[in-house]
């Protein structure tokens, strides 16, 4: 490489650095098609569970009503999806291995309005590329069945075989054939979990179809053909089947129905949060949006919804060609979409309160019964009456004689007991935040400064101060633990116990030791010291659930602060909390040395100052 002055165009001389032609270089050339479609099984076929989910699609395309998936190892020895569909005539199976060979679409008008579950046809392709795969498959007017195997890309001729109507694909050993990609699988119980997590997706969408799941010769799931609120008790459970309210709204071309869950069955994770756009189950922003604001008013920011809702419109209104894997959509009228949602949902947990409501009688004792009862303590803004614990100047002196002591402070009258040596708080310099008065409402810490009076949101001011502490502990690696005298054990869901035992070094740098007791429950032996004990099932799920959805990597690094931030306020103090005048001065001291106290973690301010003289100007003193 050489610096040299090259002419520009248009008379312009610049210094511009020139690459000579290195002889040695390799020359632009074709890849071959097996390591095209290794690369492609990189995006399709990200795990076991991303060829299950293709796989179960493809049968259900194929107009089946009877689905068995058995697996061995979590998918990663065996994954087969047998279904009594349509099946694949003998002269098409060598092209439903081959890349980009679809039944689904064939013109750009076709890919526009997709109504069929699978469509890009690279999933076999890559299956084929990166496992040992056989498909077998009988058509209704075939006197039997034809078979086909394929491996490194090598396909070998169709050979008759027994098989009912219908198709059976089997996938061997994936990425046998790459051990670098390999080694980036999980354990045995992590993919598995993820496979029985795509089943019950793939199950909920389609109650018309029977499924069953077996592993490792266990018959874990049995699922007969269903009506819809058959199919969510029997995967969510029946109590999840109990708090919940209808939710069907069409207008024009949109349909929306399912089931939402009420307040009172709010989850701390979104485990069950089920969206299905015309059958396929989707993650999206505008629709998760739509619902987080439907429930804004009745649920508490850190709880979630349960849900499993269906939207059917018309497909040209909705791209699902954004990714490989099909789960991101892009709407043509997002904007209305949304509102379309957010009304429907919200008129239907509106009704239900109402019903409540107007069915509930007061008690002798003057308080309603029933579901209006149980909702109030999940209401935001219904606060219990604390009484105002004003400050008594000697209360003050102690408060300030124990922080100045803490903070290696030296007093002349830190010993005085005369009226004379009562601190007064408007000299003080050291504390701009002054010393606490008493609580407001069991929310707000009134405290007395130079310049008058501090109004402090205690919840949103000790978030901060947890949220700065995690932070730099986190960073420095220094997490300060705290082991448990009496492990907290709670029930888990299979994915949970796998992330435990996948993810112990990214949970020990969390300052979290966990360890399953049993194949559905997990226990806290130790947590943070800076978070409460009586948050630690909350807090482990939270840590679970980030750890489990986007991996180690990531939910240490760009999601740092997201998970920190979950954990502070999981510690935080609560509104209705009483705090005594210590613990209030307490927290106005941390405040004072804690980096961006003036706001909350989600940019909320922690206090304001109202001056003296806005107080007189309130009472009209001195006119």
């Amino acid at each position: 490489m050489r610096h040299d002055v090259a002419l520009y165009p248009y008379g312009s001389i610049k210094n511009v650095s020139l690459i000579r032609y290195n002889p040695r270089m390799p020359s632009i050339q074709l890849l071959p098609d097996l390591l095209i479609n290794q690369i492609a099984a990189g995006e399709v076929i990200e795990r076991p569970a991303s060829a299950l989910k293709e796989l179960l699609e493809n049968s259900l395309d194929a107009g089946a009503t009877d689905i068995a998936v058995t697996l061995e190892n979590g998918g990663i020895k065996l994954l087969r999806v047998r279904d009594n569909g349509g099946g694949i005539a003998q002269a098409q199976l060598p092209l439903a291995l081959m890349r980009h060979a679809t039944s689904k679409i064939s013109s750009l008008d076709d890919l526009q309005k997709v109504a069929s579950m699978g469509f890009r046809g690279e999933a076999l392709a890559s299956m084929a590329a990166v496992a040992q795969v056989t498909l077998t498959s009988r058509t209704p007017d075939a006197a039997h069945a034809w078979k086909i195997d394929t491996m490194d890309g090598t396909q070998s001729d169709t050979v008759p075989a027994a098989h009912a109507h219908g198709t059976s694909i089997e996938m061997r050993e994936l990425y046998f054939n790459t051990p670098a990609r390999r080694k980036f699988l999980k354990s045995e119980n992590t993919e598995y979990a993820w496979c029985e997590e795509t089943f019950k997706r793939i199950a909920l969408s389609r109650p018309d179809v029977a499924f069953s799941l077996q592993h490792n010769g266990r018959n874990a799931w049995q699922l007969p053909k269903q009506d819809l609120a058959q199919r969510i008790t029997a995967i969510l459970g029946a109590e999840f089947g109990q708090h919940t309210v209808v939710v069907e709204r069409q207008i024009a071309n949109l349909h929306l129905y399912g089931i939402a869950a009420l307040p009172a069955y709010s989850r701390s994770t979104r485990d069950e949060q089920y969206f299905f756009i015309n059958g396929r189950f989707v993650r999206d922003k505008v629709l998760m949006h739509a619902v987080r604001q439907a429930y804004q008013d009745i649920l508490h920011h850190q709880r979630h919804p349960a849900f499993v809702l269906f939207l059917e419109m018309p497909p040209e209104l909705v791209d699902v060609n954004v990714h490989p894997a099909k789960s991101e959509v892009r709407f043509r009228e997002s904007q209305g979409i949304h509102q379309f949602v957010f009304h429907a949902l919200q008129d239907a947990l509106s009704a239900t309160m109402k019903n409540a409501a107007s069915q509930s009688s007061p008690s002798p004792s003057g308080r309603g019964v029933g579901v209006r009862e149980e909702s109030q303590s999940f209401a935001p803004t219904e606060q219990q009456p604390i009484r105002f614990g004003a400050a008594e100047q000697q209360a003050t002196y102690r408060v300030w004689e124990s922080q100045s002591q803490a903070l290696g402070a030296k007093s002349d009258e830190s010993h005085g007991s005369s009226q004379s040596s009562i601190p007064n708080p408007q000299s003080s310099q050291e504390h701009p935040l002054g010393f606490a008065l008493g609580q407001l409402s069991g929310i707000y810490i009134l405290a007395q400064n130079q310049q008058g009076l501090i109004v402090v949101d205690m919840h949103a001011a000790h978030e901060r101060i947890v949220y700065e502490r995690l932070k730099t502990a986190f960073d420095a690696q220094q997490m300060p633990t705290q082991p448990l005298l009496i492990p907290v054990s709670f029930a888990a869901d299979t994915l949970d116990v796998a992330t435990v035992e996948d993810e112990q070094e990214a949970l020990l740098r969390l300052g979290f030791d966990i360890a399953p007791l049993s194949p559905t429950t997990l226990a806290v032996r130790s947590m943070p010291a800076m978070l409460k004990q009586s948050k630690a099932e909350a807090a482990a799920k939270e840590v679970l659930h980030e750890l489990r959805d986007f991996g180690a990597s990531r939910a240490l690094t760009e999601r740092r602060n997201e998970l920190l931030a979950t954990l502070a306020c999981h510690s935080a103090v609560r509104a209705n909390q009483q705090l005594s005048l210590p613990e209030m001065n307490a927290i106005l001291r941390e405040m004072e040395q804690t980096e961006r106290a003036d706001q909350c973690n989600h940019g909320r301010p922690t206090w304001f100052q109202i001056s003296v003289d806005e107080l007189d100007a309130m009472f009209m003193r001195g006119k």
